[in-house]
């Protein structure tokens, strides 16, 4: 990518994000040919980094576009057009649809993270970010042993960064452990996404 020193971030990024949908640094190892998903817009405040893009993401190319999307959206009581909006930007682990592994997702390639989204989150200025799942949790909150320990620590009192569980309905039976993450815990995060979107200038994170 070329940049210019006199580039705003918000000139700079649809250069990037034409970077990142040409890039196929995994073609040889995927069971699809590489269609990275990434949305991102120099107006985004809420950052959501999850996992890797599934089938049905992957066919629209649009991030969440399915049943574990549809239960985020409620999580974080906002509508569908609120959610793929330029006020929420998605970067997920891995940026294209990794294949299948005992009957669920495979494991996001590591590949995409250390490529592309620090230069991504460079130019974001998100008011709060949210780390969907235990790959982005590993990655950026790796002092946390489990998610769960994640989970309950960033969301025990007003943070600019929370982790939750994946949505998957293969999640459910974690929720039925840890009854908290509904009663507490998602009634915090929805408080903080209400205030990002209506936040007029979102600070640095």
């Amino acid at each position: 990518m070329s940049t210019n020193d006199n580039n705003s971030p918000s000139d700079e990024l649809p250069t990037l994000l034409t970077d990142i949908r040409a890039c196929r640094l995994c073609a040889g190892h995927l069971p699809q040919p590489p269609r990275p998903v990434v949305h991102a817009s120099s107006a985004a405040r809420i950052l959501i980094i999850g996992q890797a893009p599934g089938i049905k993401a992957h066919d629209s190319a649009t991030p969440w576009n399915d049943a574990s999307g549809d239960k985020l959206r409620s999580w974080l009581a906002v509508s569908r057009a609120q959610f793929y909006s330029p006020v929420f930007a998605h970067l997920p682990m891995a940026l294209c649809f990794p294949g299948y592994k005992n009957g669920a997702d495979a494991p996001p390639p590591k590949i995409c993270a250390p490529t592309w989204h620090a230069k991504v989150i460079n130019l974001l200025e998100p008011a709060l970010i949210l780390h969907i799942g235990r790959y982005s949790q590993q990655y950026y909150l790796p002092e946390y042993r489990t998610l769960t320990d994640a989970v309950k620590a960033t969301t025990a009192a007003p943070n600019r960064r929370y982790v939750l569980p994946h949505p998957s309905g293969r999640n459910n039976r974690w929720q039925a452990r840890n009854p908290w993450f509904e009663t507490h815990a998602l009634a915090l995060i929805k408080q903080s996404v209400q205030l990002a979107l209506a936040a007029d200038a979102p600070p640095h994170v």
